[in-house]
C-alpha cells in the first residue's frame, strides 16, 4: 500500500492515478487489437474510449461532490481534485456522453458499447487496486486472516485490519470483465452485454457496500451506491426483457408471414 510513488518539488504521483492510467491504456490496446479481428472501426472505438474518460472523470466527481456536499460546502479544495470519485457518476455520465456522440455521428450505440464493456470493467478493476494502494474505499474492521492493516498515512485508519474490500471490488471488476468477453461471443442483440454488466456490477457493488466502512452517504439505511445499485440493476432487468421480448416477437411474426 503506497499512495505517493514519488514527489518532485510540488508535483507528487500518486499509485492511484497510475493505476487508472496503466489500466485505461491497457484496455484501449486490447480492445484495438479486438477490433482489427471483428472488423470493428478503430476510430470510434478511440472517439468512445476518450469521450467515456473525460465524461466519466466529470460525472464521478460531480456525483462524489454532491454525495460529500456540506464538506464541499465547507472545504470545497478537499472535494475538488483528483482524489474522490463516485464510480456510478462516471457510469452514468460516461454513457450519457458515448450517447450523445453516437446520435451526432449517426453510429449504432450499442453495438460499439457492448464491444467496449467489458473493457470498461477492466479500468474499472486496476482502479480498484489504485484505491487499495491509497487505503480509500476501505472496509469495516475484522478478526479475518483476509484482513489487511494500513500504514500511518494511508486514507484509511491505521493500525487495525480491515476488510480489503477494494481487492474484493477489483477481483469483481476482472470477474466481470471475463464473464463479458465470454458471453459477447454467443449474444446477437445489440445491448444486451450492457445490461448484464449493468446486473453483476449493480449487484456485486450493492455486497461489497455491505462491507465498507468510509464516510460515503447514504439514504437511509443504505449507502449512496447501495441505493442506486438497486435501481440500476431493476433497470437493466426491465429494459433487458423488453428489448428480448421485442425480439422474440419480431421473430414469431417472420415464422408466421412464411
Amino acid at each position: 500500500m503506497c499512495n505517493d510513488l514519488f514527489t518532485i518539488g510540488k508535483f507528487t504521483l500518486h499509485g492511484y492515478s497510475v493505476c487508472i492510467a496503466v489500466g485505461y491504456l491497457i484496455a484501449v490496446a486490447l480492445c484495438l487489437w479486438l477490433a482489427k479481428k471483428k472488423n470493428k472501426n478503430g476510430d470510434i472505438i478511440t472517439d468512445f474510449a476518450l469521450i467515456a474518460l473525460i465524461g466519466g472523470f466529470l460525472g464521478a466527481k460531480l456525483l462524489y461532490i454532491i454525495v460529500e456536499f456540506k464538506t464541499f460546502l465547507e472545504r470545497p479544495l478537499d472535494v475538488i481534485g483528483f482524489s474522490g470519485f463516485v464510480v456510478y457518476g462516471g457510469i452514468i455520465a460516461g454513457a450519457a456522453s458515448i450517447y450523445v456522440y453516437s446520435r451526432i455521428k449517426k453510429v449504432n450505440c450499442f453495438e460499439y458499447l457492448d464491444f467496449m464493456i467489458p473493457f470498461i470493467a477492466l479500468v474499472q478493476g486496476f482502479g480498484r487496486i489504485g484505491c487499495f494502494m491509497a487505503g480509500c474505499c476501505y472496509g469495516a474492521p475484522t478478526d479475518s486472516f483476509l484482513g489487511v492493516t494500513f500504514p500511518v498515512g494511508s486514507l484509511a485508519p491505521s493500525g487495525i485490519k480491515l476488510w480489503p474490500t477494494q481487492l474484493f471490488s477489483a477481483a469483481g471488476d476482472f470477474v466481470i470483465c471475463a464473464i463479458l468477453l465470454v458471453f459477447s461471443k454467443y449474444n446477437k442483440k445489440n445491448g444486451n452485454v450492457c445490461i448484464l454488466y449493468l446486473i453483476l456490477y449493480g449487484v456485486g457493488r450493492f455486497l461489497v457496500e455491505i462491507l465498507r466502512n468510509d464516510d460515503r452517504g447514504n439514504v437511509g439505511a443504505l449507502s449512496t451506491s447501495q441505493f442506486i445499485s438497486i435501481f440500476i440493476v431493476a433497470g437493466a432487468i426491465a429494459v433487458g426483457l423488453i428489448l428480448n421480448l421485442k425480439k422474440q416477437k419480431k421473430e414469431t411474426e417472420k415464422i408466421d408471414e412464411k
